[in-house]
């Protein structure tokens, strides 16, 4: 290779060296910032047992309390039932879902405001539009084990 050629390689090699930096930090980071606010995925997969005896699940001893475990809220409805969600709003993706003891007991994400039945049926449109549904997972009470599992 001639020292023409060469020094010519060496500088543009040099000069993307240090434009990387710049030009990374120039870039559209739309994507981070989407799973900032929100996005997250909604749990698969999800089969684990709660040990209703242990003190971590305390509030499962009432009805209207929840736990929140794997991003699934855990609960035991006003009707002394165990239901289980996906923590995971289906509006926007943020894990802000809980039980909470309104009209019966409902599903609820305070970001902004999607409320959905036990079964998971949206009850409110938010931003003009209706939630899909809200991912539900089933429940089996064996002695003091309580499966969650899809």
């Amino acid at each position: 290779m001639e020292r023409k050629q060469f020094l010519k390689t060496l500088g543009a090699s040099a000069a993307f060296a240090l434009a990387f930096p710049c030009l990374h930090g120039c870039s559209n980071d739309s994507e981070e910032d989407e799973e900032a606010e929100g996005n997250t995925p909604i749990p698969t997969g999800i089969d684990f047992t709660l040990d209703l005896s242990d003190p971590e699940n305390a509030k499962l001893a009432d009805n209207g309390g929840f736990v929140l475990k794997n991003l699934v809220v855990v609960a035991k409805n006003l009707q002394g039932e165990f239901v289980a969600a996906s923590q995971v709003c289906s509006h926007q993706g943020y894990e802000e879902v809980r039980f909470v003891d309104l009209d019966g007991g409902i599903f609820y994400c305070d970001v902004h405001g999607s409320r959905f039945e036990q079964n998971g049926t949206p009850i409110n449109k938010v931003d003009g539009a209706t939630a899909k549904t809200l991912k539900i997972f089933k429940t089996e009470l064996t002695d003091n084990m309580l499966r969650v599992f899809e």
